[in-house]
């Protein structure tokens, strides 16, 4: 116990984020059992809620003592990663209050936070620094911005993932449109129950699980699409300011690119194509892993202009 204390007296800002770890760890299990259950846990919400203002400490504190934006290397960006996934899970469960969501979602931000805290080099958790090209007021628009949109994304895209493990061996059978939300359906599309003589009332059929969690997924890729596409934008202008150029196919931008490519695809099906369930799910699941390599895997092949403070410059 000493030794935690002392822990955290000396390095509190990497002590916040095992904490934010081991909350996610627990809340881990119990969603799983909730499933299993199937009943709703609102202590599930109350350590996702925990871990976040835990992130949220983190990154404050981390930013007062660097004196920048905490998202310069590669332990401030998986921290701040966390930190939206986190909250965007916490958003999404308010619209479905259901377990399946921290049973899928949770897993996301704790092989984040744990990349974070157990497989990078010390060095790489204390903060730096800023290298010239992130002396710029843009880092905070830019930098954040793209966070936020893979946050959302991966979170999104998870969810879509949740609808294979649903209902894995039925062929969906999605009745409600793209716009549709929550437990409400156009009124031209609305189920009813057989009338009750007894209460003399109908009831309309709520979403089934693959149904909430298709249209769930739909709305967070929206919004990280939104945000990845204001983010492409912001980079290309302070591209123009850092480097005098507006686009110069660096590696981080072209993966940027094909993410953005991908998720567009997504949106068409959707919209013009009348796509739901697990075709959809598909180009998700696809958008998943081209954010992972947009993020991760380009940052530990140290190349191309984004990729100052990373793994292999220790």
């Amino acid at each position: 116990m000493t030794d935690l204390a002392s822990y955290f007296l000396i390095e509190p800002v990497l002590a916040l984020g095992l904490i934010a770890f081991f909350i996610l760890l627990i809340s881990l299990p119990i969603s799983f059992w909730s499933v299993a259950g199937g009943h709703n846990s609102t202590f599930i919400r109350f350590l996702i809620a925990i871990a976040n203002l835990l992130l949220t400490s983190q990154l404050i504190l981390r930013w007062w003592q660097s004196g920048h934006f905490p998202i310069s290397n590669l332990y401030e960006s998986l921290c701040f990663l966390t930190w939206g996934c986190t909250l965007t899970q916490l958003f999404v469960e308010r619209a479905w209050n259901s377990p399946l969501v921290p049973a899928v979602a949770t897993p996301i931000s704790l092989l984040s936070i744990g990349f974070a805290s157990f497989a990078l080099p010390d060095n790489l958790q204390l903060s730096a620094p800023l290298v010239p090209a992130l002396r710029s007021s843009w880092l905070i628009m830019h930098v954040s911005v793209i966070m936020c949109s893979y946050a959302a994304l991966l979170i999104g895209s998870i969810l879509s993932f949740g609808v294979f493990l649903v209902d894995w061996n039925k062929q969906l059978n999605i009745r409600n449109s793209s716009f549709g939300s929550g437990e409400f359906r156009p009124n031209t599309d609305l189920y009813f129950d057989q009338i009750n003589d007894k209460s003399n009332s109908i009831k309309p059929i709520g979403f089934t699980n693959a149904e909430e969690l298709d249209s769930l997924s739909y709305r967070a890729i929206t919004a990280g699409f939104l945000l990845l596409t204001v983010g492409l934008i912001s980079g290309a202008v302070w591209a123009n300011e850092a480097w005098g150029s507006w686009w110069s196919w660096d590696p981080k931008e072209t993966w940027a690119l094909i993410c953005w490519l991908v998720y567009a695809a997504y949106l068409h099906a959707r919209l013009t194509r009348g796509w739901q369930g697990k075709k959809p799910a598909l180009l998700a699941m696809a958008g998943f892993f081209v954010v992972i390599v947009c993020y991760i895997g380009v940052n530990l092949l140290g190349v191309g202009l984004h990729s100052y403070g990373w793994f292999f410059d220790v």
